[in-house]
């Protein structure tokens, strides 16, 4: 089965890079719960042998986003609605108050400016309409400001929960369009934080997680 997958970047380890465009397309709904997935076949789309990818995969299912399927490949775990509505609530709880307290605390020049790049990259994915390439560094931009705040507890938290988010609606082209529609915000947030407008980071974070929450949908059987 063909997924619609993005070129490697060649900005860190092979296997690291194969593991992030994975985990992405896990989240942006392009891997199918219910579908196995061989390593062989997802190599000859990115160009590269089986073996960084069969290690990629084996990286997805100690986080809980895939099961090996004996022989055969890797299975997609499906999540039901129940479970995306309780990750959308937990992230709200976890990163709205800890990106205001931010934009409040203040952070360095340097520090905003190293997430400006990020941002015009998911403009850049929105562009092309690559929306596994903006999911993935959707995820890189959001982790590396929540890192910003200082607690590695908190970071692995809204790293796990984000790893959990299933995009399904994806596959529908208004979702995609919905999806697209939010890359400003995040530029828009590090403006807020730059001017330490408290109230303002929140209200681009939630309104953010909101966009999240309205393209989730049940994966076709």
């Amino acid at each position: 089965m063909t997924v619609a997958l993005p070129s490697l970047r060649g900005r860190r380890s092979l296997r690291d890079e194969i593991t992030e465009l994975l985990r992405a397309a896990v989240m942006a709904g392009e891997l199918e719960p219910g579908v196995v997935y061989s390593a062989p076949s997802l190599a000859e789309q990115f160009g590269v042998s089986a073996t960084p990818v069969r290690e990629a995969m084996l990286d997805l299912s100690k986080e809980g986003l895939v099961e090996i399927v004996r022989n055969k490949g890797f299975r997609v775990t499906r999540m039901s609605p129940a479970e995306l509505d309780d990750v959308t609530e937990l992230r709200a709880l976890v990163e709205i108050p800890t990106v205001r307290r931010l934009a409040e605390q203040g952070i360095a020049a340097d520090e905003l400016a190293r997430l400006r790049p990020l941002a015009a990259e998911i403009e850049e994915a929105a562009r092309r309409r690559d929306f596994v390439a903006h999911v993935a560094t959707d995820l890189e931009f959001h982790l590396a400001l929540i890192d910003l705040a200082g607690n590695p507890r908190i970071t692995e938290l809204v790293r796990s929960l984000r790893m959990h988010s299933r995009l399904y609606g994806l596959r529908d082209e208004t979702h995609r369009d919905a999806l697209f529609a939010s890359w400003h915000e995040h530029a828009e947030l590090l403006d807020r934080i730059e001017a330490r407008d408290g109230p303002g980071a929140e209200a681009v974070m939630r309104s953010h997680i909101g966009h999240v929450r309205g393209i989730w949908a049940e994966p076709a059987s």
